[in-house]
């Protein structure tokens, strides 16, 4: 797995945020305040919010979405600080779910992280398996085998020894 699938996820969503700002919801996208992000956020999760969506609005606002308790929310205004910098470009969040919920504000897919990085890691497999480049020593997996070794004894006979071998150091040992 590449070390910049983080990064990767962050330009995603930015260059989505691009996009949807001059759409439908311009009031809310086009100059994002914490404010007009805090209503946008309601709006969306009034509307159906699949589970995975769920759980990141639960992971950072540390309650659960209820409809019933939006004079609650409307407290939660500073936790979208990092989202409203994040979309005007001068920061660069470290939270993760305050990164998800802009994915869901610009309604990114896939999302959260966690599937845009599995999907990245399938593709990037798929990528390499059909490339004519000899595989790196890396990929072999390493696997522990138990193999049968025969040793002797205090009184000379040779008896059956079970000896665990790590065959990735064994492979690596015949090429070098």
């Amino acid at each position: 797995m590449r070390n910049n699938t983080l990064k990767e996820y962050k330009k995603a969503i930015q260059n989505k945020y691009e996009i949807e700002k001059e759409q439908e919801y311009f009031d809310y996208l086009y100059s994002p305040s914490r404010g007009k992000l805090r209503d946008f956020c309601w709006l969306i999760f009034e509307n159906n919010p699949t589970q995975d969506d769920l759980n990141v609005f639960r992971n950072l606002f540390s309650i659960d979405f209820d409809h019933t308790k939006k004079n609650k929310f409307k407290e939660q205004k500073d936790k979208f600080r990092p989202i409203e910098t994040f979309f005007k470009g001068e920061t660069d969040p470290l939270n993760i779910d305050a990164i998800n919920l802009a994915a869901i504000m610009v309604d990114f897919q896939p999302r959260p992280f966690k599937k845009f990085n599995e999907k990245y890691r399938i593709e990037e497999a798929k990528q390499f398996e059909n490339s004519d480049k000899p595989k790196p020593i890396i990929a072999i997996e390493k696997d522990i085998i138990e193999t049968q070794r025969f040793v002797k004894n205090n009184n000379g006979a040779s008896i059956r020894h079970p000896k665990k071998e790590n065959l990735f150091l064994k492979f690596c040992s015949y090429l070098f």
